[in-house]
């Protein structure tokens, strides 16, 4: 191949990684800003996280594009098509994270001023760890960190118990104060969204994982759609 191409080929690669990284940023900062706002009950804040939605979107749009013209232009092979593949995979996962936060901050203005429901101060904590999850394996496709990726999927126990124990939790306030309902149900959608957070994080490092190694997680052993 040509040097020009090479070259030509490298910076492609290095402007996919770019918008990529670019994409999964935006979708940390807009799970945190969406916690955020549930916390200091900040309706603007969760209407701004709605709006930068659209942004998001757009970069996803980008990120097809380019893959496209890579391997319409570069055909490439091995372990350069398993990153081309992943990264167009990554960021289907990355939007829909997007969208989940999205969802989190829309339920902002429905709680009221004032939330009582004690389940609502474990939000927080379970948001922090899904979205540090999304940030890792964000970390690991660009490093082609497959021994981070491996310990992503590790962490996603760590969510569902939280939203087991927060489920549980909410389950008793609307048996017991029937006037909780609508409170709970909405902390219940909110709390849902971020265990799906944390299973698309697992998503993703398992594509990363397969990119990087050309073998599926063992213990998982799900198919990613990715050819070798």
């Amino acid at each position: 191949m040509p040097e020009h191409t090479i070259k030509a080929f490298d910076e492609e690669i290095n402007r996919l990684r770019g918008l990529v990284a670019e994409m999964g940023g935006r979708v940390e900062t807009a799970l945190e800003d969406a916690m955020a706002a549930l916390v200091e009950h900040d309706n603007d804040k969760a209407r701004r996280v709605v709006s930068e939605d659209r942004k998001i979107d757009l970069l996803e749009a980008e990120v097809e594009k380019l893959v496209v013209q890579i391997i319409a232009l570069r055909a490439p092979m091995a372990n350069d098509l398993r990153d081309v593949i992943a990264a167009l995979k990554i960021v289907g996962v990355v939007e829909r994270i997007g969208d989940y936060a999205k969802n989190i901050a829309k339920r902002v203005p429905q709680l009221g001023a004032h939330p009582t429901i004690e389940p609502l101060s474990l939000l927080p904590a379970m948001a922090q760890v899904a979205g540090e999850m999304v940030g890792d394996a964000l970390n690991a496709f660009a490093a082609r960190d497959a021994a981070l990726a491996e310990a992503v999927v590790a962490r996603d126990h760590v969510v569902d118990s939280f939203y087991n124990g927060i489920f549980r939790a909410l389950l008793t306030y609307m048996v017991e104060n029937p006037k909780t309902i609508s409170e709970c149900a909405h902390l219940l959608f909110i709390a849902k969204n971020i265990e799906r957070i944390g299973d698309h994080a697992t998503n993703m490092a398992e594509m990363v994982y397969y990119a990087a190694t050309g073998d599926y997680l063992p213990e998982r052993g799900r198919d990613t759609g990715i050819e070798s």
